[in-house]
């Protein structure tokens, strides 16, 4: 009989290698993800660069281009799409029965929760490293010995919002709600942060109320998170709502997904007709 340790390490190979498994058997995924973004870099960087005069902030240290502030923004919005998508994924594979095999293994539910986002985390973190090497082919200019550390806050992030997506999927119940309820939780998100513009621009031009939202949105800490990363900084207040959230996150979708509770139940009382 396998140790336990043994049998947890087979299970995140097995779990996480089908996620990265059906990444690579898809040539044209990883060219689609970095469309998304770099349409966002290239057409925004040009039609906004003489509109928003970005000032010496930190972490920078002097003024810089629109398009290299807006990079950390786009970093951050690959892993949530990402997330979403891994979310659509748990959704279909509960409708399919695949998450009612891969939840009654005989290994804890936490654990097997756990393997399927750090698949979801290990994909985005692929992308974010891909798209950040084509924009530093741009002029997104940052210290290669800084990425080590850059890397980990990146997949800190692709962390909380794989457990965001986590948690989504155990309130979507059926494929056709997903577009709505991604567009209730993507565009929210990514507008409503310094994703595209400072906060400071915000609360200078008086818009108070969405000043205050994007300080408490957690995308935004994310976000600022990878911003002070890249220049070998830690932006100690952000990384510790991501890290928080994540683990808030996590927690409720592992409470969803209880068998006593939450889509488990549904899916059980659904099969007895009540």
């Amino acid at each position: 009989m396998a140790h336990p340790v043994t049998h947890r390490m087979r299970a995140l190979r097995a779990v996480a290698g089908r996620e990265i498994g059906k990444f690579f058997q898809q040539p044209g995924r990883m060219l689609s993800s970095l469309v998304r973004p770099l349409l966002w870099f290239l057409v925004f960087a040009a039609g906004f660069q003489n509109i928003f005069g970005v000032a010496i902030i930190a972490p920078y240290q002097t003024y810089i281009e629109y398009k290299v502030y807006m990079a950390p923004g786009l970093l951050a919005m690959i892993a949530l799409f990402n997330g979403m998508q891994s979310s659509l994924a748990m959704v279909y594979d509960r409708e399919m029965g695949v998450m009612l095999l891969l939840l009654t293994a005989p290994l804890p539910r936490g654990w097997l929760l756990a393997c399927k986002l750090l698949g979801g985390m290990l994909l985005s973190l692929l992308q974010m490293l891909a798209f950040l090497l084509v924009a530093s082919g741009f002029g997104v200019t940052f210290a290669w010995q800084d990425l080590p550390g850059a890397l980990a806050v990146m997949a800190l992030a692709a962390l909380m919002l794989g457990a965001l997506g986590l948690l989504l999927s155990v309130h979507v119940r059926q494929l056709e709600n997903f577009a709505g309820t991604m567009n209730f939780v993507i565009f929210p998100m990514f507008f409503i942060s310094s994703a595209l513009y400072p906060l400071w621009k915000l609360e200078e031009s008086g818009a108070a109320i969405v000043y205050q939202l994007a300080r408490a949105n957690p995308f935004t800490h994310a976000v600022e998170a990878i911003r002070f990363a890249l220049y070998g900084q830690a932006q100690w207040s952000s990384l510790a709502v991501v890290a928080g959230c994540a683990a808030l996150f996590f927690t409720l979708a592992l409470r969803g997904y209880d068998p006593q509770r939450g889509v488990a139940r549904a899916a059980r009382d659904l099969r007895a007709g009540r």
